[in-house]
């Protein structure tokens, strides 16, 4: 993971370290400023246009040396605020002269080995970059099918013989590296980047842990994929597998392996590394007010909405405490939450395995999959699992859906099911920050099929904030509305034969500065009726308000 840091103040030439040169310094028409990236304690000035988009920053930024990654893969953070929308302008924003954008990087985490060895015998692996020779060699004996047992192997480089311990992080610094490997007869063991994105830091195994659910209610039993999910966690964290961080999103977000070390089993985010928290890894600032990343968000709540998501994501044969399905509607993988005590997690001032250092937050079942959207284009989709997703979304109010938190797993049968995942900026205070990748989706213009229809209609946003509370969570009078009025719009919406995109262009702004349809509808509420109004008497206005829009924009 690499970070730029956000100068929260402006940066004066003379204390600029220039061992990068500046990019992009050409004639430029109209108002420019200058920027700064820094990158590994490196200063790199970045000129740009105020009436540059965020998208074209992106571009720019892949030009800057020493700064590796696509557009795609990039997060840009200004003064606590993702710069998520690409079409907005940089000056939309509040961007000048001096400051410095947050960028963090998602860098390439799986590399492709082959295994040739002089007698003609080759394999072929995909491993994670942060598994160590260990693991290698066990799918060397298992692909081999008792070619070699493990400790037959010798792995070499540069003459030194590698630990079973060594993790290829630390040995593939580069596409040219050559690993050696000897069993009886040399052989070579040639590693490449190929494209995932999964960076993650990992700590010695053998410390001491602790690790238990979260039950606020007695009254709730917890199915056997739950415990299977828990049971498993804690077997590999008895074993000595520590977490491994990723380096996917702005938050600290650790993969939890089974007791073989083999395979990851469950996804654990702590509420304290969130994105603008107290011990957030990526070196994003501390939120100075309480607010996230997404407006109408707080700081060390994401964890409560990854539960949500889950726990509101009915299956189809009836509602979460009804139905012992485990996947609902949408497909969000089960979650819970725990609290942990280890090392491997994010502790800026020290470790001691003292009660303090306990970790809450969101645990998930680790599901396999083929890839996020981001490495195939939404064609590849039936209209039914992109329409599930645009369900959960809008209902939901998401402010953060986009490709690279859907995942794909291709069945057997041929069929590619969609996983959303990353909740935690479901449920906002306000409307402000919604936005759907999928809203310019070909399958987001087919209208909704007869049984998703139905679906939606047994939606209860009142019974829904109920069933919350019996989960812990005490949903604040503000994410209620937001769950209230979003439930409001998807049923009017399908009643009158809308498509996801008609709804889904409803709830998200054209462009940052225009207020969306649906912010209109909520303020026109609010200025209709007098001061001490009852939340009954708003939602019925904003009842009332949105028949009035629904009817004028679609007669």
């Amino acid at each position: 993971m690499s970070i730029a840091d956000v100068a929260l103040t402006p940066i004066y030439k003379e204390s600029v370290h220039w061992q990068n040169q500046q990019v992009g310094l050409g004639a430029y028409p109209g108002e420019s400023i200058l920027i700064y990236l820094t990158v590994n304690g490196a200063v790199t000035p970045m000129r740009v246009l105020e009436s540059d988009s965020i998208a074209s920053v992106k571009m720019r930024i892949q030009t800057c040396k020493g700064i590796v990654g696509n557009k795609k893969k990039q997060k840009l953070v200004f003064g606590g605020r993702e710069l998520a929308r690409n079409g907005s302008l940089v000056k939309d924003y509040g961007v000048t002269a001096g400051n410095v954008l947050h960028l963090v990087l998602r860098l390439s985490d799986l590399i492709f080995i082959v295994v040739r060895t002089t007698c003609g015998k080759e394999f072929e692996f995909q491993i994670d970059r942060h598994r160590n020779v260990g693991y290698l060699k066990q799918h060397i004996k298992k692909k081999g099918k008792g070619f070699v047992d493990v400790e037959d192997q010798e792995i070499f480089r540069d003459g030194e013989k590698l630990d079973d311990q060594k993790l290829f992080h630390d040995i593939c610094k580069s596409d040219d590296d050559v690993i050696h490997l000897v069993i009886k007869q040399s052989a070579k063991v040639k590693a490449r980047p190929i494209h995932k994105d999964l960076e993650l830091s990992v700590v010695a195994a053998g410390v001491d842990f602790c690790f238990e659910p979260i039950i606020v209610n007695p009254k709730i039993n917890f199915l056997p994929f739950f415990w299977d999910m828990i049971n498993s966690t804690f077997d590999g964290l008895q074993k000595g597998n520590h977490p491994i961080r990723s380096s996917e999103g702005t938050g600290g977000t650790y993969f939890m392996q089974d007791s073989t070390g083999m395979e990851f089993v469950s996804v654990f985010k702590p509420m304290d590394e969130e994105p603008m928290a107290v011990n957030n890894p990526r070196g994003l600032p501390v939120s100075s007010n309480g607010e996230g990343l997404k407006r109408g968000t707080k700081v060390g709540e994401g964890a409560f909405r990854e539960v949500a998501a889950y726990v509101l994501d009915h299956p189809k044969a009836g509602r979460r405490l009804v139905s012992s399905e485990v996947i609902g509607f949408a497909g969000v993988p089960p979650t819970a939450m725990v609290k942990c005590l280890h090392k491997a997690f994010n502790h800026p001032e020290g470790y001691d395995c003292s009660s303090k250092h306990f970790k809450m937050g969101s645990l998930q079942v680790f599901m396999k999959n083929d890839g996020n959207c981001e490495d195939l284009g939404p064609g590849a989709f039936s209209v039914e699992e992109v329409h599930k997703i645009t369900v959960l979304d809008i209902r939901m109010a998401n402010a953060d859906r986009h490709a690279g938190n859907i995942l794909f797993k291709r069945e057997p049968n041929g069929q590619t099911l969609l996983i959303p995942i990353d909740h935690g900026y479901c449920l906002p205070e306000k409307f402000e920050d919604c936005t759907f990748d999928w809203l310019y989706w070909p399958q987001a213009s087919q209208p909704y099929s007869p049984e998703t229809v139905d679906y939606i209609k047994s939606l209860d946003a009142e019974e829904d904030l109920e069933l919350l509370k019996y989960y812990g969570w005490d949903v604040p009078l503000e994410c209620a509305r937001t769950l209230h009025i979003s439930t409001m719009l998807l049923k009017k919406g399908v009643e009158r034969g809308l498509t996801p995109y008609d709804i889904g262009s409803i709830m998200c702004r054209e462009n940052l500065n225009k207020e969306s349809v649906i912010e209109e509808i909520v303020c026109e509420a609010q200025e209709s009726l007098l001061p001490g109004y009852g939340e009954s008497e708003f939602l019925e206005s904003v009842s009332q308000i949105m028949n009035s829009h629904l009817e004028k924009l679609w007669k």
